[in-house]
């Protein structure tokens, strides 16, 4: 499918869905990443916070009519295929040089499990999804972070992954990630990390980390 961007920036995104989102967290994100971008019933939520979508991008069958009374026309984009989830359909239509995400989390498994597919589809994009207590992201290829002593990091795979780290408790190295095999949860820092995977990886973190991975990941 060939879309054109009808949001292009220069800074970071702010993607809002519609499941459960910590209104802090919303404004921390807006600190990082100023522009506010809705998907689909997203802009419900941001519209009982007072807040004004650049974009509202999806199928639109959860955008209340309230909401779309008060959002210009020309800011809501309809995108019929019903073949992706309104995450991803947001991300296609959009450019920035990174994502953070807020309400594609918690209320439905499936929906959480197609944003963390989604997550590892657009591996060259960088995109942090927030939940109640995470930072979510797909490993790229080589990283660092200076992160606290005993802080918690976890992999979790979403195919066969290979890697090798330092300053872990559980180094990578010689062990291969796969979601029917081995997974890599509840790992500990001991130091300054470092990754190299390779294979549909997720990294997940406390989100008090958030601000260590813009920076690690050079976004800040």
């Amino acid at each position: 499918m060939t879309e054109t961007s009808v949001l292009s920036r220069k800074t970071g995104i702010t993607l809002m869905g519609g499941g459960e989102i910590d209104t802090q967290d919303v404004y921390q994100a807006l600190e990082f990443a100023p522009h506010l971008v809705a998907a689909d019933g997203g802009a419900n939520k941001a519209m009982a916070l007072d807040l004004m979508p650049e974009a509202v991008i999806g199928d639109l069958d959860s955008l209340s009519a309230q909401a779309r009374n008060r959002i210009a026309p020309d800011s809501i984009h309809h995108v019929a295929e019903q073949d992706s989830v309104d995450f991803e359909k947001a991300l296609r239509l959009t450019c920035a040089p990174f994502y953070l995400g807020l309400g594609f989390t918690g209320r439905r498994v499936d929906h959480t499990l197609a944003a963390l597919s989604v997550l590892v589809r657009f591996p060259e994009r960088p995109i942090l999804l927030l939940d109640a207590s995470d930072i979510i992201f797909s490993a790229p290829p080589e990283m660092r972070l200076d992160l606290p002593v005993g802080m918690r990091l976890s992999l979790y795979p979403l195919g066969p992954c290979d890697g090798s780290s330092t300053g872990l408790q559980y180094p990578l190295d010689g062990v291969r990630l796969d979601p029917v095999g081995m997974i890599g949860t509840s790992n500990k820092v001991t130091g300054p990390v470092t990754l190299k995977m390779t294979g549909p990886c997720l990294v997940i973190l406390p989100k008090a980390a958030l601000r260590i991975v813009l920076h690690g990941l050079g976004l800040r």
